[in-house]
């Protein structure tokens, strides 16, 4: 996830930092190589949770830096908007100064080619203060823990982050999963709304995304 805001820039930065050496992690080393991507690795010993391909991953990140550029070119410093794309759908939360800001900055957005859509939650109100980040921060914490609790849920294929006490959860799941994360999200003290922007998936499709044993594995003792 990226913000746009007067104090960005040190953040952009980062992601930028962080794009380059994935791509140049990706291109230069051997097909055989594990890729590092989203806290786990993909090709090595580890199995990413994250169901995007690690190019979804990649391009996602892309995505962000692009809409930070052109929101910052549309609306300025006015308002605090943060900008996180999951297998390039793309979600606008936080503070717009006006309804004309709002707009614009979704329309920026939409100008990113390879997207898939837009969903515009951003209010009409003055930037929220550090304060009121910091709970947020303290909030999505919550919600994960809860998420890693619940024992029928990959929580890891979740993404959570809140604004002003509420809950945007996205990721690629069933309908089952759909539901269920968001009850146990609801069940947090201190979220105010749950807001679902999940890719559905079919629970065939699901079990396609399963890591599999490998096909040399010995058999098991009979």
């Amino acid at each position: 996830m990226t913000a746009f805001d007067n104090r960005r820039a040190p953040a952009a930065s980062r992601r930028t930092v962080a794009l380059c050496a994935a791509l140049a992690i990706s291109a230069g080393l051997g097909a055989c190589a594990p890729l590092v991507l989203g806290g786990a690795m993909v090709g090595g010993a580890m199995v990413a949770s994250d169901r995007r391909t690690s190019g979804a991953q990649l391009e996602d990140q892309s995505i962000e830096l692009k809409a930070d550029a052109r929101i910052g070119s549309a609306v300025g410093n006015r308002g605090h908007i943060s900008v996180t794309s999951y297998n390039r759908s793309v979600l606008l939360t936080g503070e717009a100064s006006s309804e004309a800001d709002k707009a614009a900055a979704e329309q920026a957005v939409r100008g990113i080619e390879n997207i898939r859509g837009v969903v515009n939650e951003l209010a009409i109100a003055g930037a929220s203060s550090m304060t009121a980040r910091s709970n947020d921060t303290l909030l999505t914490t919550r919600v994960k823990g809860a998420l890693l609790e619940a024992k029928d849920l990959h929580a890891n294929a979740i993404k959570v982050l809140t604004e002003r006490g509420n809950v945007y959860l996205m990721g690629r799941v069933t309908e089952r999963e759909a539901g269920r994360a968001a009850d146990v999200a609801r069940n947090v003290p201190g979220v105010q709304k749950v807001v679902r922007v999940f890719e559905v998936i079919s629970e065939a499709e699901l079990a396609s995304l399963q890591p599999r044993p490998a096909s040399g594995a010995a058999s098991a003792p009979r």
